[in-house]
Formats: structure tokens, C-alpha cells, sequence
């Protein structure tokens, strides 16, 4: 999906505050000890790249509101990238996923700093959660410290807990339905919780309230933000087991080897014949799965007919949301680059 002028221009002033604030932390961390080094470089990769997409949801909740560009808000907009990076981190090491972004992940790479020790695996493991900790601690402090007057950041202060609680519990959900019998309700509950709220209707959310944006303003952002949301996350899916990993960054066997409770596999499920479901017994969380068993799984899932019902879910909730922008009168640049970031956030290849 191309990118317009303008998302090109804010996703470049995010990276920009990102890199500064990443670097004035690192160079205070790594002052502490050399030994940290190891730490500070999976730090930098965490904040670096990106489609930026929380930045600019909470971006655009902040002009929608009829508040003018502001530095200010950019900074605290970019906040929303440090929480990102921080599930991204604590999810690999839950998830045990080798690969993000065609790189290892936070806690692969780190096993390195174990070089000749004894257990580089659980080092690696522990150094990547206090790494995700530290990315979470630094948004909340990067917001802080955004310059936005006080009374505006009071403002936000509760949904920042809101999105903190919201973002956790669906977590915890997954994990505790992971290997579970696949019930597609049950999927749509954990992406919600743990992609959809954080990922499009906090973000506008958060924006809205900095700039004092009254209740039916925020309502629209639901109306908006939810389906969006939840349509990101069921494209999330599809790539997941069908996109391409030059582009996506992940291997196709993740959700696989991880049974994780994904709509997809949810929808296969339940259209599945007992012969079927007998041999995804066989496939789905079995450690060392190869190519073949990837191709075993996804002629399953496309017998079933899964991945035609997810699209229809993606374009049921695309049209939700593109109905709501109808509908609500915002202000013309903020309404065009919110039908834009429907686009960037539910047909995607990456």
C-alpha cells in the first residue's frame, strides 16, 4: 500500500523523536556499564522501523479534535510506539518466536551476551523481558515528559491505565487459550483485548482526550477504532500462515507450532471433518514442524474455506469503520487521512 506525503512526513517526525529519546537513554544506560551493551542494541532495534500506525492513529485523535499540528503531541504520539515495542518484545519471548522483522528476536539475539557461560538460553530469555519492561517504563515516561501543558496529560491519565490494563488482559487471555479447543468467539475476544484497543482505539483515544475532544467525538473513535482494529489483526492472521516472510519478518510455522488461538485456525476448526481435526491434532504445537507440515496445515485450512470467512470478517469490520468516517462530520484533513490509515492497517502484505 503506498503511503501518502503526509503519513510519509509524520511517520519520519516519529522515528526522529524516537531515535533522539532512545539515544539519550541508551547513552545514560550504557554509562552505567560496557556490559550493557548487548541490551542497549536490542533497545535501539526495538525503536527502530516501523509502520508507525499507533503514532498516527493518537496523532490524528489529537487533530480530529480540532487541535492544530504540535511537536508536542508528535512526542507523545510516539509514545504509543515504545508500548508497541515493548509487547513486541515480551510477545516473541512469551510466544518463543525466533524471528521479528527478519532478524532474531530480542531474546535470540541475546543469548550472545553469554558467550562461554552456562545457560545463554534462560540469560537470553531474562535480559529480553527486563528489555521489554524498560520499553514499556519508557513510554510512559516519553509521554510524560512530552512538553503538553499538565492539564492536558490529566486528561489521558486514565486511559493510559485503561490501554495498560486492556493490553495485558489480552495477553493473559491468549495464554491461557493457547491449545485450548479453537472457538471463534473466543479469538475475537483476545484480539480485541490484546491488538484492536491498543493498536487503533487507545491511540485515537489517548489523542482525543489530550486535546479535551467531547464524549461523542470519543464514541466515534470506538465505532471506529474497534473494527479497524480487530480487521488488522484477522489480516494479522492470514499473513501469519499465508504472507510471504521476506515481507512479513515471521516464519508461517509461528501460530502453528504455537497453537495459538487465532480466528483462522479457530474458523478451520470449526468446519473441519473429524479426519481433518484428527490431523491438525497432529500438526497444530508440535515442535520442529517443517515445510511439509506448513503445507499440511494450509491445504486444511483452505479446504475448510477459513481463509474466504476471515476475509469477510476484514470486510465487514473495514466497512463498519469507513461508515462511521462517513457519518461524523470531522474536520477534512484528519477525516482524509483516517480513511487513508483504513487502507494502510487492513490491506496489507506486511
Amino acid at each position: 500500500m503506498l503511503e501518502t506525503e503526509e503519513q510519509v512526513a509524520l511517520r519520519a517526525r516519529v522515528d526522529a523523536a524516537l531515535r533522539t529519546f532512545a539515544r539519550q537513554e541508551t547513552d545514560q544506560l550504557i554509562a552505567i556499564d560496557a556490559d550493557l551493551l548487548p541490551v542497549v542494541e536490542q533497545l535501539t532495534v526495538a525503536v527502530t522501523g516501523g509502520k508507525r500506525l499507533r503514532a498516527a492513529f493518537c496523532y490524528w485523535g489529537w487533530r480530529a479534535s480540532g487541535q492544530p499540528d504540535s511537536d508536542a503531541l508528535v512526542l507523545a504520539a510516539a509514545a504509543m510506539e515504545l508500548v508497541h515495542a515493548a509487547a513486541i518484545v515480551h510477545d516473541d519471548l512469551i510466544d518463543e518466536s525466533p524471528v521479528r522483522h527478519g532478524v532474531p528476536s530480542a531474546h535470540i539475539a541475546l543469548r550472545a551476551a553469554f558467550t562461554r557461560r552456562a545457560r545463554p538460553h534462560a540469560g537470553g530469555k531474562a535480559l529480553a523481558m527486563l528489555t521489554g519492561d524498560l520499553l514499556m517504563s519508557w513510554a510512559g515516561q516519553l509521554f510524560t515528559s512530552c512538553g503538553l501543558p499538565a492539564a492536558y496529560l490529566a486528561r489521558a491519565r486514565g486511559l493510559w491505565a485503561v490501554m495498560a490494563r486492556e493490553l495485558i488482559a489480552g495477553e493473559c487471555l491468549e495464554i491461557l487459550r493457547t491449545g485450548a479447543q479453537p472457538d471463534t468467539g473466543d479469538s475475537l475476544k483476545v484480539i480485541r483485548y490484546k491488538t484492536a484497543k491498543y493498536t487503533v482505539e487507545h491511540p485515537l483515544h489517548i489523542g482525543g482526550a489530550l486535546a479535551g475532544a467531547p464524549d461523542s467525538l470519543m464514541k466515534t473513535f470506538t465505532a471506529y477504532g474497534l473494527p479497524l482494529g480487530e480487521a488488522f489483526q484477522l489480516r494479522d492472521d492470514l499473513l501469519g500462515l499465508f504472507g510471504d516472510p521476506e515481507r512479513t519478518g515471521k516464519s508461517n510455522l509461528d501460530d502453528i507450532i504455537g497453537n495459538r488461538p487465532t480466528a483462522l485456525l479457530a474458523e478451520t476448526w470449526s468446519a473441519a471433518t473429524a479426519a481433518e481435526r484428527r490431523e491438525l491434532r497432529g500438526l497444530l504445537g508440535r515442535r520442529g514442524l517443517d515445510s511439509e507440515g506448513l503445507l499440511q496445515v494450509r491445504a486444511i485450512v483452505e479446504r475448510t474455506g477459513a481463509p474466504h470467512r476471515i476475509e469477510e470478517m476484514i470486510s465487514q469490520r473495514v466497512s463498519a469503520a469507513t461508515a462511521t468516517l462517513t457519518g461524523a462530520n470531522l474536520p477534512a484533513a484528519p477525516a482524509r487521512a483516517l480513511s487513508q490509515l483504513v487502507a494502510s492497517a487492513a490491506a496489507r502484505q506486511s
